[in-house]
């Protein structure tokens, strides 16, 4: 809820929580999956492309834990642009451009991005990322 108003929380409000929370945990040296408490929905799913070096369903917060520990591992360096996002009822669109840095060979991909996200109790339960081209970025990994 939004405290201010008595309202549900907007779309950025909700993202924006959530991207805090994810950057609080990765520059955590415990990797504490209580830091995801906040944003993250206990039964939480994400779904990653089969294309991508992190493919597959991560389930619970110690699968989105783990999740973020293996893009730590690939990028060195993740940033976002123009951040853009709509709210209705439990679901959220999301879309932006993302810049990912690969931590083996220090090349950059720059691309659309867009995420379907569902919540529940203002934390999130499901989210889907739908990246522009995984081919590209699977070729800047050098894979």
């Amino acid at each position: 809820m939004n405290a201010e108003a008595g309202r549900p929380a907007t779309a950025m409000q909700l993202l924006e929580r959530m991207f805090d929370v994810e950057i609080r945990f990765l520059q955590d040296a415990t990797s504490d999956v209580g830091l995801l408490a906040s944003a993250f929905h206990p039964d939480v799913t994400i779904h990653e492309p089969e294309t991508l070096p992190y493919a597959g369903d991560w389930t619970k917060r110690a699968g989105v834990a783990a999740l973020f520990q293996r893009m730590r591992e690939v990028w060195s360096q993740v940033s976002v642009e123009g951040l853009r996002a709509v709210r209705q009822d439990a679901m959220a669109h999301m879309y932006c451009t993302i810049s990912l840095t690969a931590r083996d060979n220090g090349a950059t991909i720059r691309q659309p991005f867009a995420e379907v996200l569902r919540f529940e109790g203002e934390r999130l339960i499901d989210g889907t990322p739908f990246y522009f081209d995984t081919a590209a970025i699977v070729a800047a990994l050098g894979k």
